[in-house]
Formats: structure tokens, sequence, C-alpha cells
């Protein structure tokens, strides 16, 4: 009986003893559980954070065209150079006549009076020399050979400083027996510091003496007649003769010498001459080279099919002679 009582015992001893041992485990389990989902789902916070934090990278190509969407070919336009010879500005249909084209200079653009009317005022006499004729290449071969051949009743020369090309043009013309008439294209400001080569050049204000200048060397030798400046920018003079209808037998064309100067002038005072007329310029043959005037020749003679002739430094276009 005693062991019968005791059998039991020791029974239940073990039971309870399992129970304990699962309720260990199952805490230690638990505990365990509890810190791996902590790190799993730390790290994949981790990794969402990263994820949206970084920047975003393209999508690579797909290493082959999907079936269902086959490649096809596609044929690109040619691009389209702009027509860089063209201004919007439209000259007037009818010519005014050589005659009549000194006065309506002065009555468009001086308002009916000549600029040489009591000249000069007086609070820039007194920084005049009576003679300041300064030029490069404005005495050339090609000025009596242009004009012979030409025999031009109205002359364009743009760019004109102190006047020295322009004179020598009208006292070759008048030893022609020719009524011409010279318009002189420049705004009359030199360049900047130009003032320190030409020291006597005098300013009042900030207002270079360049224009009274040139107006007093034309006096001087008596050419009032002949030559009558327009004191503006060559492009917005250009514009305003051509929707006036003032074409010119001859153009010159000696201003601004970089590239884009020169091929502007060229273009604007092409549309000015006569048919038949004769454009040049002076310049060509400089270290610019291709940065320059000769580029601008070349580039517009290609455009229009026209033959460039030079004369010493000067170069050439006859309307009338085509490549």
């Amino acid at each position: 009986m005693k062991e019968d009582k005791l059998q039991p015992h020791h029974h239940h001893h073990h039971h309870h003893h399992h129970r304990l041992l699962l309720r260990r485990l199952a805490a230690f389990s638990g505990n365990n559980l509890i810190r791996h989902m902590s790190f799993i789902l730390l790290l994949a916070l981790s990794f969402t954070f990263g994820y949206f934090s970084a920047p975003q990278l393209p999508s690579p190509p797909p290493l082959q065209t999907p079936i269902d969407h086959p490649t096809t070919t596609t044929t690109t336009t040619p691009m389209v150079i702009p027509d860089h010879d063209r201004f919007s500005t439209r000259c007037a249909a009818t010519p005014v006549p050589s005659k009549l084209i000194r006065q309506t200079i002065i009555n468009r653009l001086f308002n009916g009076s000549s600029p040489y009317y009591n000249f000069p005022p007086p609070h820039v006499a007194h920084l005049l020399r009576p003679k300041r004729v300064k030029g490069w290449g404005s005495t050339g071969s090609v000025f009596e050979t242009l004009i012979r051949k030409v025999k031009p009743r109205t002359i364009i020369e743009l760019g004109t400083f102190l006047g020295a090309s322009a004179i020598h043009m009208a006292e070759l013309a008048t030893r022609l027996g020719l009524k011409t008439q010279i318009i002189c294209v420049d705004d009359f400001r030199g360049w900047p510091g130009f003032q320190t080569r030409f020291t006597d050049i005098g300013s009042v204000n900030g207002d270079v003496m360049l224009m009274y200048q040139f107006m007093q060397n034309v006096v001087y030798f008596n050419a009032t007649g002949s030559i009558l400046p327009v004191p503006h920018s060559t492009g917005s003079a250009l514009e305003a003769l051509c929707e006036l209808g003032v074409f010119a037998d001859l153009i010159e064309v000696d201003a601004g010498h970089d590239f884009h100067s020169a091929w502007s002038d060229i273009n604007r005072a092409y549309k000015l001459l006569r048919p038949g007329g004769v454009m040049f310029g002076h310049d060509y043959f400089t270290a610019a080279d291709e940065r320059g005037v000769r580029r601008a020749v070349k580039l517009f003679a290609g455009v229009k099919g026209l033959r460039i002739r030079t004369d010493g430094q000067h170069w050439v276009i006859d309307s009338a002679e085509s490549h």
C-alpha cells in the first residue's frame, strides 16, 4: 500500500515538472520571437528609409524588346538652317531720283535744315582744328577705278570716321565732271578709348566731337554740297534709307570689322544697290581672316552667287558679275 501511495505522488510531480518546463520553454521562445520580430522590423524600416532617401536612377533598358511592341524606324526631319541673309524691312517700291536724294535726307532726317547751317556751333568751335583728316586705305587706286567705271550719281559710305575716303571720292568725282552725292553713314562715336590715340579730338559732357571735326574737314575742302552725314548706326540708317527708297550706284562698306557687323552691313547695303551697281570695302586681308570681314564677304558672295575681286586690301563685288 505504501508503494501504491507513493507511485501516484511521483507521477504527479513528474507532470508538474513537465508543465513548468513547457511554460519556461514557451516564455523563452516568446522572448526570442519578440526579439527576432523586432530585429526584422528594424531591418525593414532601415531598408525602406534608405530606398526613399536614395537618388532615383532611371530603370535600365530591357534586354530585348517585348514581342508585343515591335521596333519601328523613325525618319528624322533634317534641321532647317535659318536664312541669315534676309532682313525684315522692305525697301520702297519707287526709288528716289538721284537729284532729289540730298533734299530727301535733309527733309526726313534733319527736319528740313542742312546740318551745315550755322556751322560750327559756338560751344564746339574752339575744340575743332581747321583740318584733321585721317583714314586707312582712303586713297587707294580702287576708288578711282570704280568711280571711273560706275560713274556714280549716288555713293553710300558706311564708316566714315574723319571723312578721308569721302573727301577723296568727292574730289575724284569733281575731277571727272560727275555730280555725285556721297551719303556718309556713321554714328560718329569712334570706339571706346579711341581718344587715347586721337588726343586732339575733344568732347563736351561725354559728347565726342568726332562728327563736328568730320564736318569741319568737309567745310575745309569745300565739299559740303556733295557730302552729307547720316549720324546713326549703320543698321538703323540703312533700314531708314531702304524705307525711303534711297538707292546708290556705289556702296563702300568699311564700318565694323568683326564678322557679325560686316555680315549685317553687307546684307543690308546690298538691298540699296541699284541694278548693275558695285559694292566694295576695306580690310579683306587681315589677321582676322575667317573671323572678320573676309569671312562675311565670302559667305555673302557664296549665298548670292557673286564673284569677289580684290584690289590691295579692298574687296569688290559687282552685282552684274556672277560666278
